[in-house]
């Protein structure tokens, strides 16, 4: 499989690439993430994914690869009751976010936007995800322990509150870790090999 550029400043992202022995150097692409008005849930992370692509594509740093090489972005989003939950801004938002997803089923999307010249190809996967109901000590003690403030959702499913809180779910695990690979995978091989 040929070299990408993953369109992404994601520790979690970067870590399953190199798991899957993905070869790949990463640009991190400068956008503020904007989603049209109307535009489907499902929809969001994808429109965002491709926002992330194009942005890096434009960048002097990857007119200098040869052959422009394929570009691999993504972005995640969670949804509970219809509503968006975004990286929190501060503890007490992070607080407020698991409180809500405390008890509850909600949904990861992670939009994918893959690009190989002019081919390109894009997916949406949702997984969903259950909570035990947390107490209000065990959200603060994940929140001040783990910091969680560069995620989606206020949490990361690999770390303590994965273990402890999530009771099950459905779908790709690695998905809502942020990037569902196995997936990912077949559509670069797809998209390189054509």
């Amino acid at each position: 499989m040929k070299k990408i550029i993953l369109a992404s400043g994601s520790p979690r992202r970067k870590q399953l690439l190199e798991w899957a022995r993905i070869d790949f150097d990463i640009i991190v692409p400068p956008i503020e993430e904007t989603i049209p008005d109307n535009t489907e849930l499902q929809d969001v992370p994808v429109h965002i994914a491709k926002e992330k692509a194009v942005a890096v594509k434009a960048l002097d740093v990857y007119q200098r690869y040869e052959q422009q090489i394929p570009v691999l972005a993504a972005d995640t989003i969670v949804v509970c009751f219809g509503q968006i939950l975004g990286k929190p801004t501060d503890r007490d938002d992070a607080i407020r976010i698991l409180s809500m997803l405390s008890g509850k089923k909600h949904e990861v999307m992670t939009g994918v936007y893959f690009s190989n010249g002019d081919k390109e190809e894009y997916f949406t996967e949702i997984t969903e995800v259950w909570f035990h109901t947390l107490t209000q000590q065990q959200i603060q003690f994940y929140v001040d322990e783990y910091k969680p403030y560069d995620k989606a959702g206020a949490y990361g499913i690999q770390e303590w509150i994965g273990v402890v809180g999530i009771q099950r779910i459905a779908g790709d695990f690695y998905n809502v870790m942020g990037l569902p690979v196995s997936k990912v995978i077949r559509m670069i091989e797809n998209l390189t090999n054509r």
